[in-house]
């Protein structure tokens, strides 16, 4: 089959004359929070028949009542367990690449049938200006995070094959729709906090006054949110109401006596530590703020599941070589009151 155009473009600017000795300038790699903050703490599940299955429960029935000498007193039977539910999901990451590509970058193949080794030809540095392979493989680690890093940002609706991430469990409407088959307009503590939209105020500090008064709320049931993802603007909305009331000193930007600022995070007393997550930008939720509890909300792989290398062998007719990753988990929520998302409105000049 002839190389498509795609292909020889691709081979072009690995291998001519008149570029930088050296693999690509990447330039679009940002940093991803949310997706280091759940794949270092994931927990493993062993299988099953497709979901991960958890109690939770929110309601009580007994109650003490007073009686005294021959009151008649009654008993409960509590029956309050619910049972939340979430399929596992199984996801494939992969690249192909031709025994010619390799070639005109010189390299050899020495296993023909998986194309497990490789030798480079000799003086192969006189014409390769880029490893063509390491940056296909670079293509496919970089394009297997930013992938599962928009899945674990989004709600599970664009691909529903894919895992679902935050925006399943914490929802701006928080009393609509169904989690974990639970629904959350009758189970009034199945449900995240989701405030109206708050406006940034330098003097009366709206903002950081809501925040700390949200945190009580979402500690009320036992949740400690320590991870708090927000957007560029509404790190800028909180900025600003931080500067209005802290003074710089030698020794750095002083807020009650305590550095709130640093060079990207805001810490707040009482709160916490703010960090920039570049993807919210992206999904133009720039002043949105996500408080989350990872203690309660957290990624789940499959025993033996998580990021399985693969490298297929060829076909008998074909020379062409093939990597891949597969995973296989879940996002998973055991209590949803503990976590948060929140809307700054910037200030009025």
């Amino acid at each position: 089959m002839a190389f498509t155009a795609g292909e020889l473009a691709n081979i072009a600017n690995a291998a001519l004359d008149f570029y930088i000795k050296r693999q690509p300038f990447l330039q679009t790699i940002q940093d991803k929070p949310l997706l280091d903050a759940m794949v270092s703490a994931k927990k493993t599940f062993p299988g099953g028949k497709g979901n991960v299955d958890l109690p939770v429960k929110g309601d009580y029935t007994s109650q003490m009542v007073g009686y005294t000498h021959d009151d008649t007193v009654t008993y409960a039977n509590p029956a309050n367990i619910k049972r939340v539910f979430y399929p596992w999901k199984e996801e494939h990451c992969g690249i192909v690449i031709t025994g010619t590509e390799l070639k005109i970058n010189g390299t050899s193949v020495t296993d023909s049938t998986t194309g497990e080794n490789t030798t480079n030809h000799d003086q192969a540095e006189m014409t390769r200006l880029v490893n063509l392979l390491e940056d296909k493989l670079e293509d496919m680690g970089e394009g297997t995070s930013r992938s599962l890093n928009g899945q674990l940002w989004g709600d599970g609706t664009a691909d529903p094959k894919a895992i679902a991430g935050v925006k399943a469990f914490i929802t701006t409407t928080p009393s609509v729709g169904l989690t974990g088959g639970l629904d959350r307009r009758t189970v009034t503590w199945w449900r995240n906090r989701a405030p109206a939209a708050i406006q940034a105020d330098l003097s009366d500090q709206t903002l950081t006054k809501t925040l700390r008064a949200e945190v009580r709320q979402l500690r009320r049931y036992g949740g400690r949110p320590s991870l708090l993802l927000a957007g560029s603007g509404f790190l800028a909305d909180l900025e600003a109401e931080v500067f209005e009331k802290g003074v710089y000193t030698q020794t750095g930007f002083v807020n009650n006596g305590k550095n709130d600022i640093g060079m990207s995070d805001i810490s707040m007393r009482g709160v916490g530590t703010f960090k920039y997550d570049p993807t919210l930008d992206d999904l133009a939720q720039t002043r949105y703020c996500y408080f989350i509890d990872p203690k309660h909300l957290y990624l789940e792989a499959m025993d033996d599941e998580w990021m399985k290398q693969h490298a297929p062998a060829r076909p008998e007719n074909k020379y062409v070589y093939y990597r891949a990753v597969t995973l296989t988990g879940v996002v998973v929520a055991d209590q949803l009151n503990c976590h948060g998302v929140y809307q700054s409105i910037a200030a009025v000049p």
